[in-house]
């Protein structure tokens, strides 16, 4: 690839910012452009498996994610009673899938993926709409994306807007787009002084609950129920929380205690059903949930989006930090190795719905509940197996300094980049 290579990134999320951060690497002009007022984002706390930890390792983030490990000991899942249906622990996990478990603040993940951008990289405030996908090889064929501020054009263009991206409705106009997975969820981040407790997620009758620590000492809690698109709470969602989990085991209500109205986030859970595609045309590839939006029930969703960043920038194994192909000349090959995994991982994820959240009989819920405690009986690692072929993924590629399997960290890399803290994220 070119060093002059001008790659435009929209969407400042996850997904955008880890993409923007392995073109930068590999030696492309990346421009980042967000709608967003700033880089903050929407949301509570991200679970990142191993698979998401060796892409970036790619990037040089893997070991400063890492730290930030907080689940220790016991972990499992729980009955609303309290009761233990499987469990395991974090060594077990970490050594079956060669790594932890690491739960951490959106906005602490961002602020590290920013900070490896150049300071003029990332435009906030900043709507864009992609025009022209334009012709991979045609020097007369760029892409175009209009912006307040005039047209750009582009070699290759990111679409990282979100689950109702606008770029996949133009690349696409023919595809159903998302549909209601059934259920809404709430989340909160909150501290709770002096309350201890093992990780847990909990799954009642069309419900679950989960609570779990993180590294700076606070709490993330999220919930899941069978609802009706659209609905909200009739007074505040904490009141809604209290009704539907307030009698549940501790520290649930502990965690509802310390949780104001305002702390409160609520969101209807989509999801798309019908696989696009394809997850490029022209000079414009999806990733993340432009490309496949999956329910949350098996926490994939963001990691799914860092594996499409970095295979997106370094599609092949030992490939240099400054390749001589353009990324735009790659997108088939972008295609073929993403769209069969995440189509596999969101139908798992699906599945895991109807199982957890989805499961509203009094009959079938007992059923589940006590086949779990059964199995994980027989088998201690049940609680696990549910990652299997997800959690054990390696990157195809990397820049120089990377080890062969793509699983290392090019630390030399990374440091020769400007790096710049979370307060010149807004040029």
């Amino acid at each position: 690839m070119a060093a002059a290579e001008r790659a435009i990134v929209i969407g400042g999320g996850i997904g955008g910012l880890a993409a923007a951060v392995a073109l930068h690497l590999r030696g492309a002009r990346v421009t980042v452009l967000e709608r967003a007022p700033s880089l903050t984002p929407v949301g509570a706390a991200i679970s990142l498996s191993p698979n998401a930890l060796r892409a970036l390792d790619v990037i040089g983030l893997g070991d400063d994610v890492r730290a930030l490990s907080a689940w220790q000991g016991d972990a499992g899942l729980r009955a609303p009673s309290g009761r233990w249906l499987a469990r395991t622990e974090a060594a077990a996990a970490a050594e079956r899938f060669g790594g932890p478990l690491v739960l951490l603040h959106r906005a602490t993940l961002v602020d590290l993926l920013a900070g490896r951008l150049p300071s003029d990289a990332v435009r906030t405030g900043t709507p864009a709409r992609l025009t022209d996908p334009g012709v991979p090889g045609d020097p007369r064929r760029p892409a175009r994306v209009e912006t307040p501020d005039g047209e750009l054009e582009a070699d290759l263009v990111v679409a990282a807007d979100g689950i109702r991206s606008a770029v996949r409705g133009t690349l696409f106009p023919g595809h159903p787009g998302t549909v209601h997975s059934g259920f809404t969820t709430w989340r909160v981040v909150v501290p709770l002084p002096g309350v201890a407790f093992p990780s847990h997620e909990t799954w009642g009758r069309g419900a679950i609950w989960g609570t779990h620590p993180l590294k700076d000492g606070r709490v993330y809690a999220y919930a899941a129920a069978v609802a009706p698109a659209g609905e909200k709470a009739p007074d505040d969602e904490r009141a809604e929380l209290l009704r539907r989990y307030g009698d549940w085991h501790s520290p649930i209500p502990e965690v509802l205690a310390a949780v104001r109205p305002e702390d409160v986030l609520r969101h209807d859970v989509h999801h798309i059903a019908e696989p696009l595609p394809a997850f490029h045309r022209g000079r414009v590839a999806l990733v993340g949930d432009a490309a496949h939006a999956m329910p949350p029930s098996l926490g994939q969703g963001g990691n799914q989006a860092v594996e499409d960043a970095i295979t997106l920038a370094f599609p092949r194994p030992g490939m240099p930090s400054s390749a001589d192909e353009p990324v735009a000349g790659t997108l088939p090959g972008y295609t073929a190795a993403r769209l069969p995994r995440t189509t596999a991982v969101a139908r798992r994820a699906v599945r895991a719905a109807r199982l957890n959240v989805l499961t509203t009989g009094r009959a079938g819920t007992a059923v589940r509940n006590s086949a779990l405690a059964a199995l994980s009986k027989v088998a201690p690692s049940l609680f696990l197996r549910g990652f299997d072929g997800v959690a054990d993924w390696r990157p195809p590629g990397g820049p120089s300094g990377a080890d062969g399997d793509g699983s290392g960290a090019p630390r030399k890399l990374a440091a020769d980049h400007t790096r710049r803290g979370p307060e010149e994220n807004t040029p």
